[in-house]
């Protein structure tokens, strides 16, 4: 199965990857490993995840304090957001329709 960003899924992740970046060499590299990890599992079986709002569901990425929210679509898994826990919640909710 194959995977897609919304756009502004994919801005969040850009961004955090530039925050890691600038904090500490090499931290942005485990950041994306985290996450291309979190993704992998959930290509693996995309209904291991629970739902967490609607068809929503969310992976947590180990070590960095992100999730990963998607959604199940008829040929690809669609993610909804790379979402730091500090963020709003719900602040995602207009990406989806």
């Amino acid at each position: 199965m194959r995977y897609e960003f919304h756009p502004e899924a994919l801005e969040e992740y850009n961004e955090a990857g530039y925050h890691y970046f600038r904090k500490e060499p090499g931290l942005d590299l485990r950041f994306i490993v985290s996450v291309e990890n979190a993704i992998q599992s959930i290509l693996e079986d995309p209904l291991r995840y629970r739902r967490f709002d609607e068809d929503v569901r969310r992976c947590l990425t180990r070590v960095f304090p992100y999730a990963i929210l998607y959604t199940i679509e008829e040929d690809f898994i669609l993610i909804v957001a790379v979402a730091h826990f500090s963020r709003e919640p719900g602040y995602w909710k207009h990406r989806i329709s």
